[in-house]
This record gives structure tokens, C-alpha cells and sequence, in this order.
């Protein structure tokens, strides 16, 4: 009996409700896809490098400093400081389960993980390098960087390079996946959600919260407007800056306040919320996203219900990566 059978055998002692309720949910959610395997050279010295804070101006600063692997990729700040303090005006995402995500950044400006991870180093209110010379000239003088870089790219003669450096940063974080409840329910284990979970599941998506926050992160696979039936958003949040969003990146009018959707997974660990952090309560959250963005005032006990099936999206830091 293969394992599909197994899981439609389960299937068969569950309520109506729960089967309709799991057929639902595998019409908009997915669970998550493969990730890297850790064990690779590229992957190995990928996370080395992504705990090196030799690569920043004040020797201080790693990827790891503001998307920290023991607090699921993230440092709880609004925003975060830089390497002589400075603070980014947007906050810092989690690394976890992007790898799958279609775009990277909160304006969508890079298109992959690799391109993303060449941003930070050189950003000057973040890492605070120079440029791609700086990068190759910190690791070309470690003896241990030439080896793993040679171990990792073999064929290469010359295999330390910036855009190696992004390539293995990259590979790490695409082992970077955090399965949770909500896959294995995904899979048929419908007993995987308590009650509440079930019943929050059911209300995200008859609210509509699935016209954007759908796939295997419920969420990362779309741009969209953050105000899109209320705005301006800022009115909704507080911000203290109006952020344009992609239009910055663009010049285009359509793309203002225009931000990428985030991916839910692991969401009541990684407040502050929205591009700015601009708000700490996952209820706030909940409550101002649901009028921005869909038109829809949720009660308390609707808010509540929702933030109890979030719960079933948080999983386990991957061991490896720490």
C-alpha cells in the first residue's frame, strides 16, 4: 500500500467537516519544497560564511547578527542597526523557508537568494564593505577560506569570487527549512491542528486572507499594495515614514506602497510586523491587515482564532544550521 493510500485510509476516520476542511486548505497551501542538503561543501562553507563577521566594516557584523538562526532568522527589532549603528529604515526578514520565495527584499529588487545575499556586505548602513574586492580580499587571506572555497567549487581556478560568496550564502540558507504541524496536516494528518487551529484555518480563508497569502509559505509569491482597500497605510500603523515601496525601485506611480507579501511560517516568532516593524502584537497585525487589505473589522474572538492556527505554522530551527 503506497503512502497515499495510507493518508486516504486515515482520511476515511476523520468528520465530514475535517475532510472538507483539509481539501480546502490543499487547494491554496502547499507543503514546503525540499530544501538543500546542509552536508555539501557549497552548504558547509555557505554557513560558515554566513556567521563570518570579518566581512563587515567594524569586524563585528555577520548575516547572523540581525537574522539570527537560534531566534527563527530574525532579531525582533523594528529595524536593524548597522555596523556603526545606523539604523535600516526596513526590517529585516526572516531567512528561514525563503527559498522558495519568488523575490527577495521587501521591494522585490532581487530575484534570487544569491543576488540578495550580495546586498547586505555592501550596503553601507549595514555590513559597511566597500565593494566585491573587499569581500574576495578578507577571504583570499584566510588559508581556511581557500580551502573550503576549492573544496566547493572545484573546477574553478580561481574559486574565490564575490559571486561565489553569494552562491554558497545561498546554498546555506536554502537548507533553511522549518516544517511544522501544519504540513503534516497538509498531508493528511488532520489531527495534527487542535480544534482552535482547525477552526482559525477555516476563517483565514473564508476572510480572504488567501488572495495573497497562499503556497507553501502562505505568503512570499506576490507583491502588493499595503493599503490596498484603507490606506494609507501609514494612517493604519503609525509609521513614522512613508515608505513608497517598489516604487523606489521602479519610478513606476502603480507600485507605490507596494511591498512583497511575507510568508506566514513561523510568524508569532518573528514580530515586529510589516516592512517597517512598525507594529509589535501579532493581533495588531492580524486586526490592521485584515481592514487595510480586505476591507474586513475582525472581532477579538475572530483575531484570536486566527492567531491560534498561526501557531501551527511555527516549526523547529533546523539543528544543523546552528
Amino acid at each position: 500500500m503506497g503512502c497515499g493510500s495510507r493518508v486516504r485510509q486515515d482520511q476515511a476516520e476523520y468528520s465530514e467537516a475535517d475532510q472538507q476542511l483539509l481539501a480546502a486548505a490543499q487547494r491554496y497551501f502547499n507543503q514546503l519544497p525540499e530544501p538543500k542538503d546542509p552536508n555539501t561543501p557549497l552548504a558547509l562553507l555557505g554557513k560558515k560564511l554566513y556567521y563570518e563577521e570579518a566581512l563587515s566594516a567594524n569586524g563585528q557584523m555577520s548575516c547572523n547578527t540581525c537574522h539570527p538562526i537560534a531566534n527563527y532568522g530574525v532579531d525582533n527589532l523594528p529595524t536593524s542597526p548597522g555596523h556603526d549603528g545606523s539604523l535600516g529604515s526596513r526590517n529585516s526578514p526572516t531567512t528561514f523557508n525563503a527559498y522558495f520565495h519568488t523575490t527577495q527584499f521587501w521591494d522585490g529588487r532581487s530575484p534570487d537568494l544569491a543576488d540578495q545575499a550580495k546586498g547586505p556586505v555592501l550596503n553601507p548602513i549595514e555590513m559597511g564593505l566597500q565593494g566585491p574586492s573587499d569581500v574576495e580580499n578578507i577571504l583570499k587571506n584566510s588559508e581556511e577560506y581557500v580551502e573550503l572555497f576549492t573544496q566547493a567549487f572545484p573546477e574553478e581556478t580561481e574559486p574565490i569570487s564575490f559571486d561565489n560568496f553569494a552562491t554558497a550564502i545561498a546554498e546555506f540558507e536554502s537548507t533553511l527549512a522549518t516544517p511544522s504541524a501544519f504540513d503534516a496536516f497538509l498531508d493528511g494528518a488532520i489531527n495534527e491542528l487542535t480544534d482552535p487551529q482547525k477552526e482559525g484555518l477555516s476563517l483565514f480563508m473564508e476572510t480572504g486572507c488567501i488572495a495573497c497569502h497562499i503556497g507553501p509559505g502562505l505568503g512570499g509569491t506576490m507583491m502588493q499594495r499595503f493599503g490596498l482597500v484603507h490606506g494609507p497605510y501609514w494612517e493604519y500603523t503609525g509609521s513614522e515614514l512613508q515608505d513608497l515601496g517598489r516604487k523606489d525601485i521602479t519610478g513606476n506611480p502603480t507600485d507605490e506602497w507596494v511591498f512583497k507579501t511575507p510568508s506566514l511560517r513561523n510568524i508569532e516568532k518573528t514580530a515586529p510586523y510589516f516592512h517597517d516593524g512598525s507594529i509589535e502584537s501579532l493581533d495588531e497585525a492580524i486586526r490592521i491587515m485584515a481592514l487595510t487589505q480586505l476591507g474586513r473589522e475582525l472581532d477579538q474572538q475572530q483575531i484570536d482564532k486566527i492567531a491560534e492556527f498561526f501557531k501551527s505554522l511555527t516549526g523547529t530551527i533546523p539543528e544543523h544550521a546552528l
